[in-house]
């Protein structure tokens, strides 16, 4: 077990004051491709949230959840997580001036551990080979600390922050006269599925794609079942490594009827991600890369015959050039 401690100062300041009165996310981009609009034959979006400060859509919900805590009086939060929402914590935390614990699994890259206590002097614990066995380590600190844990997928606030993304869609959208008809996201635990199915709210026109990698799919699994699956993870696609997707949003979107999942190779999500990189100069991990199949690779049935498709560039932080082509020598030369 590796643990540093390191505490923010526990006094609102200022910044923080103005913190709390104003959402911690930014309004991000929505960019037009030109060359997936030509190939799906309808106006294909980028929604960039990739350009969050702490490089993910995670902040969206999770920095409102956080808010959440310092209005009811923490004076500190604790997280488990494999890198991203750890981050978008730890930035809620230093921005909100209150303290910072996160229990990452031995699987989240030293640069993310690192990001963490340097960037955010945020205290980090690495426990568990997977998410669920540092969450276990996180309840049981939170307990012990008498702080709030700040769930990485679950929660009202938090999805109700990440609805946000669709709220900003639809206005980014109106400004140039277009509606949205289907926006693609990914899904892991699927809190960034239930906020999207928050902002689509009863719009029945609106379809939305839910991508998964191969061994990853756990909620792909569970559409099909019915009922919550469990699955080991495989895929490279870490930041998907929900073994067990969350009930609640699973119900939803069973009830919904307008939820379609997509699996999707490892490969696919890499050669995707790089397809992005080409055309955006942004890099994003394959967790991302698995929305961004939806429309470079083979493209799922239901977006055949729209006029507007979103897809949420979710982002992700644990990832690098590096590693990026070191997926794609593995992985692309076997195909």
């Amino acid at each position: 077990m590796y643990r540093m401690a390191r505490h923010a100062s526990l006094a609102l300041t200022a910044a923080a004051v103005r913190a709390l009165n104003a959402p911690l996310h930014d309004i991000t981009p929505l960019i037009r491709s030109a060359p997936l609009s030509n190939k799906l034959n309808c106006d294909v979006f980028f929604k960039m949230d990739c350009a969050q400060p702490p490089g993910s859509f995670k902040l969206r919900g999770i920095g409102a959840t956080v808010k959440e805590a310092v209005e009811r009086g923490a004076d500190g939060v604790v997280s488990s997580s494999g890198g991203n929402a750890g981050l978008a914590t730890a930035h809620a935390a230093r921005a909100l001036g209150i303290a910072c614990t996160v229990v990452l699994p031995t699987t989240t890259p030293d640069a993310v551990r690192c990001k963490l206590e340097d960037d955010y002097g945020a205290e980090v614990i690495v426990e568990g080979a997977v998410w669920d066995e540092a969450n276990e380590r996180a309840k049981a600190l939170a307990a012990e600390y008498k702080r709030p844990l700040v769930h990485p997928f679950e929660g009202e606030t938090t999805h109700e922050g990440h609805s946000t993304l669709v709220q900003e869609v639809d206005a980014q959208l109106a400004e140039i006269g277009k509606k949205m008809d289907a926006i693609v996201c990914c899904v892991g635990g699927g809190g960034l599925l239930a906020g999207v199915l928050r902002g689509v709210g009863d719009r029945d026109d609106c379809a939305i794609v839910a991508a998964e990698t191969h061994g990853a799919d756990s909620f792909a699994q569970s559409m099909e079942a019915g009922t919550p699956a469990t699955i080991p993870i495989t895929s490279i696609a870490k930041s998907l490594g929900a073994g067990t997707p969350s009930p609640t949003v699973l119900k939803a979107a069973l009830d919904s009827k307008r939820v379609y999942t997509h699996v999707v190779s490892d490969g696919d999500a890499v050669r995707a991600c790089l397809n992005f990189a080409d055309e955006r100069r942004v890099l994003v991990e394959p967790a991302c890369g698995a929305a961004l199949a939806c429309v470079y690779g083979d493209v799922p049935a239901v977006l055949q015959n729209r006029r507007c498709v979103v897809v949420e560039v979710c982002g992700g932080a644990v990832i690098n050039m590096e590693q990026m082509n070191a997926w794609a020598r593995e992985l692309l030369s076997k195909c």
